[in-house]
C-alpha cells in the first residue's frame, strides 16, 4: 500500500462551501501565500482565518 501524506489548504465561506482548495506535498509558506492573496483578491476579506495551530 503506497502511502503519502498531503496537506489540504481551504478556502470556505461563511455557509461552509468551499470556494477553492490546494493541496501540497510540503507545507510551502510562500505557495501558501500566494494561494491566498488570490482568495482574498477573488472573495473579498474573511471574517476569520482558522488554522491548525502549527
Amino acid at each position: 500500500m503506497n502511502v503519502e501524506m498531503v496537506y489540504l489548504w481551504r478556502a470556505v465561506d461563511h455557509e461552509g462551501e468551499v470556494l477553492e482548495s490546494y493541496i501540497t506535498r510540503i507545507r510551502d509558506k510562500a505557495a501558501v501565500l500566494r494561494f491566498m492573496k488570490k482568495k482574498l483578491k477573488r472573495h473579498g476579506s474573511p471574517e476569520a482565518i482558522a488554522t491548525d495551530g502549527r
